[in-house]
């Protein structure tokens, strides 16, 4: 069921978001617009390539799929979070909203959601992170079995917060 469930997901990705060629250090990330580091990333994320995504994990301990894209000068970057949230949902049904709340990140504001929702019929927890900062959009997704252990949500979440936005992120 997970991996049917992850599979849908990297198509959703594949048809809905573009990015541009990018390189990742291991835990610093730059594709000429945006510019970060991932200072914690679990020891149990294996990373995947997803060729529309900026960056994906596995988490085998956990079992869950983990996606980071960042979109610079689109149409959306004067959209809503809330609205940005619900463009990753698309395809989803049965959303079932534990929570939604605005955090602090990175000198601006992110759009935390936990929730559980159908996708191709498989319910699946997912929690969401979109921020948007110099003109990016970025989107964190944690997709996983209603069964999987809580705590890689929690190792997921603890990796978002430490993200650092680096100089050179801006539009150019």
């Amino acid at each position: 069921m997970w991996f049917r469930s992850c599979n849908a997901w990297t198509i959703f990705v594949a048809a809905t978001v573009s990015c541009a060629p990018a390189v990742f250090s291991g835990h610093e990330f730059n594709d000429g617009r945006a510019h970060f580091t991932l200072r914690e990333i679990p020891p149990a994320y294996d990373r995947i390539d997803v060729a529309t995504a900026s960056l994906a994990f596995r988490d085998r301990v956990d079992r869950a799929s983990i996606l980071i894209n960042v979109r610079c000068e689109t149409r959306d970057e004067d959209t809503p979070l809330p609205a940005l949230t619900n463009h990753l949902l698309m395809g989803t049904t049965e959303r079932d909203f534990r929570s939604q709340e605005i955090e602090p990140w990175s000198g601006r504001e992110a759009h935390h959601s936990v929730l559980t929702a159908k996708q191709d019929g498989v319910r699946v927890l997912y929690d969401l992170f979109v921020a948007k900062k110099d003109g990016c959009i970025y989107d964190f997704v944690y997709v996983a079995d209603l069964d999987a252990p809580e705590a890689g949500r929690h190792k997921f979440e603890s990796m978002f917060r430490a993200v650092k936005v680096l100089p050179g992120a801006r539009r150019q």
